[in-house]
């Protein structure tokens, strides 16, 4: 499940990639470090949903916006970006809040 679901969010980023804005450009690559590293998390703790995956991008996230790596500019733009592609990768007919 957590392979099929990265593969998807890792599609739309690259299907974007032609048409997507700079910020939008920056948002993606910076999903992408933090979604490899939370697959590599939820294998290493035996998580397989899309929610948990969600979970641990989240408090990837977290933690750098605690750690200053991202401006209140770019925080809403990589947040945003995040629900989107994760709205976006769930499968038809599931919708997470």
């Amino acid at each position: 499940m957590i392979a099929e679901f990265e593969t998807r969010i890792l599609t739309l980023i690259d299907d974007m990639v032609e048409s997507a804005s700079d910020d939008e450009l920056f948002a993606s690559g910076y999903l992408r470090g933090h979604l490899t590293v939370a697959v590599a998390d939820a294998e290493e703790q035996g998580e397989h949903s899309a929610e948990g995956l969600k979970a641990l991008v989240q408090q990837g996230l977290d933690k750098a916006i605690q750690a200053g790596e991202l401006s209140p500019r770019d925080q809403v733009l990589v947040l945003g970006m995040w629900e989107t592609l994760y709205q976006a990768s769930l499968p038809e007919g599931h919708e997470d809040k």
